[in-house]
């Protein structure tokens, strides 16, 4: 069973805050002590408390001065190499988040691509109002899948030719069918465009606008979250 979420916020009782206090204060004490026999290392703890005159120092005065001569005598850099303070864990979590958050991201994306991707293979052309961003993103995909199935089929086969096939009463084989697929699916793509260019020049024109029109892999998704560059 999950233990309860602990609330990291600044108690506001003074009765609650002052039992809690000595309860923390006990349990690091004993976990310090717990690693130091264990494991052998040494360790001392100084836990300053505004209630009290004098701060708490552990396992005595004179064994947490040795300690510390000691790291005192380390380099800099060996001292801070995982030295944390509130701020620099928040900001090591908050890094780690980022990066996940990232990754989820593009499996979503590619996830995505793969959706639409088959449905493609499945009705033989690309569904409507496909925006550029998921054109790109989809050629992206498309190429991906190819690499992958060549890399599959040379590492099955790594001394053996594509196997041949018949199709209609022409001999073709793998490489040349994935050619096929990638080319079907670039026809289809490029029809799109077209179709979405069109619909532009003819809005522009009634608008009176310009006749500027930008060019397939020139759009840039700056208003997504997610940018095709970034799928590793």
């Amino acid at each position: 069973m999950a233990g309860k979420k602990l609330n990291l916020g600044y108690i506001a009782s003074d009765s609650k805050r002052n039992t809690t206090y000595k309860k923390r204060k006990h349990g690091l004490i004993k976990k310090m002590d717990e690693i130091s026999t264990l494991c052998g290392i040494e360790a001392c703890a100084i836990i300053y408390n505004s209630n009290e005159p004098q701060p708490e120092v552990w396992p005595s005065h004179l064994g947490a001065q040795r300690v510390l001569y000691k790291f005192s005598r380390v380099s800099q850099m060996v001292q801070s190499k995982k030295m944390f303070n509130q701020e620099s864990f928040l900001n090591q979590s908050i890094m780690k988040a980022q990066e996940k958050l990232k990754k989820l991201r593009n499996e979503n994306r590619k996830k995505e691509m793969d959706l639409l991707m088959y449905q493609c293979l499945s009705s033989g052309y690309l569904v409507n109002n496909v925006s550029m961003a998921n054109l790109n993103g989809l050629s992206w995909r498309i190429d991906q899948t190819l690499k992958e199935i060549e890399r599959n089929v040379t590492k099955d086969q790594p001394q053996e030719r594509s196997p041949m096939f018949t199709n209609g009463g022409e001999v073709i084989n793998e490489e040349n069918e994935n050619v096929a697929v990638n080319d079907r699916f670039k026809g289809m793509m490029q029809n799109n465009i077209d179709v979405t260019q069109n619909q532009n020049w003819c809005i522009d024109s009634a608008n009176g606008g310009g006749n500027e029109m930008l060019r397939y892999g020139e759009l840039n998704n700056s208003n997504g979250v997610w940018n095709d560059i970034f799928f590793t």
